[in-house]
């Protein structure tokens, strides 16, 4: 390993299913906060770091179709089409008359 060393530690679980991750590591990882990666081999720990994540922001924006704004306002828009059909049979089976609802109300 290149003269590089490393260090293994036994850690219980508690009984909610936490570990504690000693000092000399998280002060060597300068981390708060762990990501657990489940593998068919074990488990991986690996600090998590913030700054990546932040760096990530907007990176894949070029892929979305449709903005945040205009994905909320389609699925709003599809849900009162959806509550307008389910009002509309409600007073058929109620022996009503369906009624339409005007164009671009």
């Amino acid at each position: 390993m290149n003269g590089a060393t490393h260090k293994v530690w036994t850690m219980k679980v508690s009984r909610n299913g936490t570990i504690s991750l000693p000092a000399e590591v998280r002060k060597r990882w300068n981390t708060d906060t762990v990501v657990v990666t489940d593998l068919p081999i074990g488990l991986v720990v690996t600090p998590f770091d913030p700054d990546f994540v932040r760096s990530l922001r907007g990176k894949y924006r070029h892929l979305a179709k449709e903005s945040v704004d205009e994905g909320r306002r389609a699925a709003r828009e599809e849900e009162a089409e959806r509550e307008e059909q389910r009002d509309r049979a409600r007073r058929v089976r109620a022996g009503g008359v369906p009624q339409r609802r005007a164009a671009g109300s």
